[in-house]
C-alpha cells in the first residue's frame, strides 16, 4: 500500500510538469473507479464516458491545486461526481428534492429477508428510484460519503439529507420488499 501512495505521489509530481506518460498512468489507475461513479449516477455509458474523460482533462488541468490533504482518488472522485451532478441539471433530468409523504405504518412492519438479496438485484433497485434518492443513496452508501459530505455536494442543509437518505431507504426498503414477494409467489 505504501509502495503504490508513493508511486501515486511520484505520478502527480511528473503529472504537475506536464509529464504526458505520468499523466496516462493515473488515467489507467483510476479510470474504471471513475467510470463506475459516474455511470451509477448518470446511468447512460456515453455520458458517463465523455464526462469521465472530462473530469481527468479538468484534473490535469487542476493538478497544481490538488494539496495532498485527501488521496488523489478521493480529490479526482469528487471532480468526477460534481461533474456528473452537473450534467444531470443540465439534463433536466434531475429535479431538486421534493418532500413526499411516505406512508410508515405497512412499512415499519415489513422486514427483508436479506439473505435471498444479491448485489444486483440491490443495485437494480437503487437505480429504479427517482434521481434524487437515487443519486443520494448512492453518494451515502455505494461512494460511502457521510451526511456532511454529501450536504456540501448537493448544497442541500444536513436535515435534509438525513430526511431524504432516510425516505430513500425506506422506499427501497418497500422495492425490495415488493420484489421479494413478487419472487415468494411466482416461485423461485
Amino acid at each position: 500500500m505504501e509502495t503504490t501512495n508513493l508511486h501515486i505521489n511520484q505520478l502527480i509530481k511528473s503529472c504537475k510538469k506536464n509529464d504526458a506518460a505520468a499523466q496516462m498512468q493515473l488515467y489507467k489507475l483510476y479510470y474504471k473507479a471513475m467510470y463506475n461513479s459516474a455511470l451509477r449516477i448518470l446511468k447512460n455509458e456515453f455520458e458517463a464516458e465523455d464526462l469521465m474523460q472530462e473530469a481527468f482533462l479538468s484534473a490535469f488541468t487542476k493538478i497544481n491545486d490538488f494539496k495532498g490533504e485527501v488521496t488523489f482518488g478521493a480529490w479526482l472522485k469528487r471532480i468526477v461526481i460534481n461533474k456528473s451532478l452537473t450534467q444531470l441539471k443540465k439534463n433536466n433530468r434531475y429535479n431538486e428534492v421534493k418532500m413526499e409523504i411516505v406512508p410508515t405504518d405497512e412499512d415499519e412492519i415489513t422486514t427483508v429477508n436479506y439473505s435471498s438479496l444479491n448485489v444486483k438485484s440491490i443495485l437494480n433497485a437503487i437505480n429504479g428510484l427517482k434521481d434524487n434518492y437515487r443519486i443520494i443513496l448512492t453518494l451515502n452508501l455505494i461512494e460511502g460519503y457521510d451526511n456532511e459530505e454529501i450536504a456540501q455536494i448537493l448544497n442541500y442543509s444536513n436535515e435534509n439529507v438525513r430526511t431524504t437518505i432516510s425516505r430513500a431507504k425506506k422506499k427501497l426498503k418497500g422495492i425490495l420488499t415488493h420484489n421479494e414477494k413478487q419472487i415468494n409467489v411466482n416461485g423461485r
